[in-house]
């Protein structure tokens, strides 16, 4: 229950009413081997040997981290970058059109006024950035999370990206208000690109002032806490801080230009590199660059494909294809609509980034679109798998220059086996979400019957599904459905429920080994789907999301 508050208050901002604390959270320690020790870029080198275990007896040198109290020998590292992707020649900051090169470097600006901590995630700090949560009640650390201090190591930079914006080719994008500062190694010998949003200007800033809002801020930093929690691939958020600079924003593109505060989140993935990165070296023919960039992709973050394979390409992208289905169909089976499903907002390691317009659909709604500024309903919550296919397919252009006839024609066959993908994975995270066991003729028609019905009705589409889990089948059978189950009782007053009821609970009784405690134990411990599915295992780490939002100065 506290995840679904949690997810209720990122959806509802709009009357922004804040908690003065809101804190779900235990600390934890990690035991990592001294193999791990030679050659961090980019670490916190705070370790002592654990007392409680003997080396000899384990049979290799071991040790426990220990959380830095301090930034002092904390630090980050862009080498790793730098070393194999070039980077613009020219220095200066300033918006321009920039060719043959993958970053830029380019500083933060500092706020002119007075920079407060609005919140941290303790998880995100402890178990990823190695710091110690009182590391954020720091000077240097408000510093560095608000792009006034570069920690030792850091060249931060801007990425050149392009794409597709509402199915039309924008051309050159980039981080028009972000800095990446550097990568970070964890002691479990992960690597973590830390990312400033709304850090100034770029040379990719276009017309833009560089800057973030309070508003957008908090509804980043919460969601993607919130969709981690949920075991759906995402960025994650650090911190989050508020300046008293004025930034002016039209939040309804309706003309009405008011003045907002700025603010910037600190995000952390494993990597930033998107379609649109891919996109625009293929525009412009940077054909050698664009083989740098996918080689150094391929190395770093898709371990199963060999970089010497010739196939590499080919095989890179049906990795792509899968996990974009897979992603999207998560997405569906907790009713978020990403709202801005450009090409360049879609990640080449298929997490979710990039919130912009974003929405959870309470009343179930195919139509639903959380952004305002989407006329035609591009994105609308029932269209992401196809706009999914839209994506890949651009995709499979830009990748398509490296291919030869023979890997082109295998390249699409993969591309046209993504509905069967994403609709299998759907179908899947649906059954569970109705606590059905094994394959049986009709599930898909089981399935769509209720949304139908949830269509008709408008029911809750989060509730529907928890009361289920939670009602049991002989109430079911008498068709009693006790008014606390209120999404139900609304989808009840249709005539087809009954009809719904019957092949529901037939559907159940062929569930192996399975009784109808079971069923619901099984249902309501699942937060999500897509915790039911072994291909996710880090939804099991944490079994209730750890923030720390502290909220005392936003009136």
């Amino acid at each position: 229950m506290t995840q679904r508050i949690g997810l209720l208050f990122c959806c509802r901002t709009r009357g922004l009413r804040c908690p003065p604390l809101f804190l779900l959270g235990v600390t934890c320690h990690a035991v990592v081997r001294c193999s791990l020790l030679p050659g961090l870029e980019g670490s916190a080198r705070l370790w002592h040997l654990s007392s409680n275990v003997s080396h000899h007896e384990l049979g290799f040198c071991e040790t426990e981290a220990k959380l830095a109290l301090s930034l002092d020998f904390w630090t980050l590292s862009s080498e790793n970058l730098k070393a194999v992707l070039p980077v613009d020649p020219v220095k200066e900051n300033y918006v321009r059109k920039v060719k043959n090169c993958i970053f830029s470097i380019a500083f933060p600006t500092p706020f002119k006024s007075r920079v407060r901590l609005v919140a941290v995630s303790k998880e995100v700090l402890e178990d990823i950035l190695d710091l110690d949560l009182s590391v954020s009640e720091t000077d240097d650390f408000i510093q560095l999370v608000s792009g006034e201090k570069i920690v030792f190591g850091s060249i931060p930079l801007a990425h050149r990206y392009g794409g597709h914006q509402f199915g039309i080719w924008a051309g050159q994008l980039g981080d028009g208000r972000a800095h990446l500062l550097g990568i970070y190694m964890n002691r479990q010998g992960e690597k973590w690109e830390l990312q400033l949003k709304g850090s100034g200007k770029t040379p990719y800033s276009r017309n833009g002032d560089g800057r973030a809002v309070l508003r957008s801020s908090v509804r980043e930093f919460l969601c993607s806490e919130a969709m981690h929690s949920l075991g759906i691939p995402t960025s994650r958020a650090a911190s989050l801080v508020v300046s008293d600079d004025e930034v002016w924003r039209d939040q309804f593109y309706n003309g009405n230009i008011v003045k907002e505060r700025g603010a910037i989140v600190l995000r952390v993935a494993k990597s930033w590199f998107r379609i649109g990165s891919l996109e625009i070296l293929a525009h412009y023919g940077e054909l050698d660059l664009l083989r740098t960039l996918l080689d150094f992709i391929i190395r770093e973050h898709f371990p199963s494909v060999k970089v010497t394979e010739p196939n590499r390409y080919v095989d890179f992208f049906s990795i792509v294809v899968s996990k974009t289905a897979q992603l999207i169909a998560l997405w569906m089976s907790v009713g978020f609509a990403h709202g801005v499903c450009n090409t360049d907002n879609f990640s080449l390691l298929s997490i979710t980034i990039d919130y912009g317009p974003f929405g959870f659909m309470e009343a179930y709604n195919p139509d639903f679109v959380p952004n305002t500024s989407d006329d035609e309903r591009r994105y609308k919550i029932g269209n992401q798998a196809n706009v999914g296919m839209f994506n890949l397919n651009k995709l499979l252009q830009a990748l398509n220059p490296l291919l030869d006839p023979r890997q082109k024609q295998l390249a699409a066959q993969i591309l046209e086996g993504y509905p069967v993908l994403y609709y299998t994975r759907f179908r899947d995270l649906f059954k569970a979400k109705l606590g059905l066991l094994g394959e049986r003729k009709g599930d898909d028609d089981l399935i769509a019957f209720l949304l139908h019905l949830m269509e008709k009705t408008e029911a809750d589409f989060t509730m529907t599904f928890r009361q289920l889990s939670e009602i049991t089948q002989s109430q079911l059978e008498e068709l009693n459905i006790p008014q606390q189950f209120w999404a139900l009782k609304m989808i009840s007053e249709h005539k087809l429920f009954p009809a719904w009821v019957s092949q529901y609970l037939l559907r159940l009784k062929s569930n192996m080994n399975d009784s109808d405690s079971e069923r619901r134990k099984r249902m309501t411990s699942l937060s999500s789907p897509a915790r039911s599915s072994a291909s996710f295992p880090e939804a099991f780490c944490s079994g209730e999301s750890r923030l720390l939002l502290t909220y005392s100065f936003l009136g």
